[in-house]
């Protein structure tokens, strides 16, 4: 949680940091990442057999390499909007006799060489070194799927006693069940652009008949609920039916604009998505009586999030997105977002992993970490533990917004949007990591910081020479500065970039 006061006259800029003000705990889970059946994520993404850095599994080791880099807590599959009209039977077994399908979220051709057991292999990889597993997050088809469908698919990866699709991953040389805990009651079944569209009132009644079914087969699993974007009736109407029967309710929200102000402000829009959905939560509990209100809270999964223009780069082309240092920023405060938010959010996944709208790309002689890799780096290495209080003195943008009602809410609750937009934690061995991002394209910031501890103060920057600078094979642009502060006086906060600090408390 971050307060803000608009600066009048020559006041200095400030920011205060209360570490002994713990807030809430960030849950990993922030910081997981999403692999859909779609362009190159997949395919020539994390599996590329006849490629020289793949490994004995097809698996590109290069990719497995840099996402280490970033410790991946849990991985959605296998979309999207791709999911609508999947089938998980078709991807499993010997790959000569899996069939190749029309694939008609984006027009695709979908081959199934790569399936349930394959993410799992690709998981148990991606997981070596690590204390704990990288977990799958699996969604279930609610297109063209049946009930019939997803039970099996849940015996596939968790049964243990001696049944049908239990037996079949055990002669597929699995013998051990995947234990697979996040499933997804479907993904934005309310688009138009869905195979089998539902309304509001379809989808909940059988949202909660699937729910009863799953949690049967095996009651030890968590239930994801299909939202919208948290700030619709879609999203009311759902979690009133049927918050009583899910563990998380999921949102999606993509951001981008060319202006710069614009998209860097942009994923503000997702903070009161957050808080609305939260109050949404709260109100279909309390609704529905002691009973529900007093079982654990429901949290937010936000499991698609990113800066993405779809006319830019289009879905249906693959949605390569090149992203500039206003992208980078953009992602940062998004970042700031989850972790001001802690509170209520239970998971969130960047979409996506590789290649697709990712800050990670693949090319024939290795991988290209965008100008978008670095934020999510630093935060998903440092900002972890608890949530601390900040408040900010300064400067404020009151310009237009994208979305239009962000600036309405913005100058009606603290006359507009601080230019410094602040998130900041502390860790077990109290380390305080302040993520500070300037999204002024023209103007650098002395800072009074209150709370800062004197003394050896680390400092990573992710800037470039402009707000339109971006990383390509062989020339990256925007990259990551490391220097150290004494933590005396004030400190200069550079136009258009992202600056952490770190300090021991």
């Amino acid at each position: 949680m971050a307060s803000f006061t608009k600066s009048t006259g020559d006041e200095t800029p400030l920011i205060h940091v209360d570490a002994k003000k713990k807030l809430s705990k960030v849950n990993p889970n922030t910081y997981g990442g999403f692999t859909e059946h779609m362009g190159r994520c997949i395919y020539g993404g994390i599996y590329e057999p006849s490629h020289p850095s793949a490994d004995e599994n097809g698996f590109r080791k290069d990719v497995i390499d840099a996402l280490r880099e970033i410790d991946v807590p849990v991985i959605r599959y296998p979309g999207g909007n791709f999911v609508a009209t999947y089938h998980w039977q078709e991807g499993i077994g010997p790959r000569e006799k899996r069939p190749a399908r029309p694939e008609l979220a984006w027009l695709g051709v979908e081959s199934n060489q790569f399936g349930t057991d394959e993410f799992m292999k690709w998981l148990e990889v991606l997981s070596e070194g690590k204390e704990q597993r990288v977990e799958p997050y699996i969604c279930l088809n609610f297109g063209t799927g049946t009930l019939d469908e997803a039970l099996a698919w849940l015996e596939y990866c968790n049964g243990t006693r001696d049944t049908y699709w239990a037996n079949q991953r055990r002669a597929n040389g699995h013998p051990e069940p995947y234990n697979v805990k996040y499933w997804a009651l479907g993904n934005e079944v309310w688009g138009p652009w869905q195979v089998l569209q539902m309304t509001k009132e379809d989808y909940a009644k059988q949202a909660i008949q699937w729910a009863k079914a799953l949690r049967l087969m095996d009651p030890n699993i968590e239930l994801i609920l299909c939202g919208e974007n948290g700030l619709s009736s879609w999203d009311h109407y759902v979690l009133h039916e049927a918050v009583e029967w899910v563990d998380m309710h999921s949102i999606h929200i993509y951001t981008a604009s060319a202006d710069h102000n614009k998209n860097v402000t942009a994923p503000l829009s997702a903070e009161r998505a957050i808080e609305i959905t939260a109050s949404l939560i709260d109100l279909a509990r309390i609704e529905k009586g002691p009973a529900v209100a007093s079982k654990p809270p429901v949290t937010i999964c936000f499991d698609e999030w990113n800066v993405w223009d779809p006319e830019r780069a289009p879905g249906d082309k693959g949605a390569e997105e090149k992203y500039t240092l206003s992208d980078a920023l953009a992602v940062a405060v998004w970042l700031n977002v989850f972790i001001r938010q802690s509170k209520y959010v239970g998971m969130a996944n960047i979409a996506q992993t590789v290649n697709v709208i990712s800050p990670l790309m693949t090319t024939e002689k290795g991988v290209v970490r965008q100008s978008t890799w670095w934020p999510l780096f630093l935060f998903s290495k440092y900002m972890r533990g608890h949530t601390l209080a900040t408040h900010i003195r300064g400067p404020a943008y009151e310009g237009e917004t994208s979305p239009k009602w962000l600036q309405g809410t913005a100058a009606a609750t603290n006359g507009g949007i601080s230019w410094l937009d602040v998130s900041a934690t502390i860790e077990a061995d109290g380390y305080v990591s302040l993520a500070v991002v300037n999204m002024n394209d023209a103007e650098d910031y002395s800072v009074e910081l209150t709370g800062v501890v004197a003394g050896e103060v680390k400092v990573y920057k992710v800037s470039g020479d402009s707000v339109q600078a971006t990383n390509v094979e062989d020339k990256e642009a925007v990259g990551l500065e490391e220097s150290t502060w004494d933590g005396k006086g004030a400190f200069t906060f550079p136009k258009h970039s992202f600056v952490m600090l770190r300090w021991k408390a």
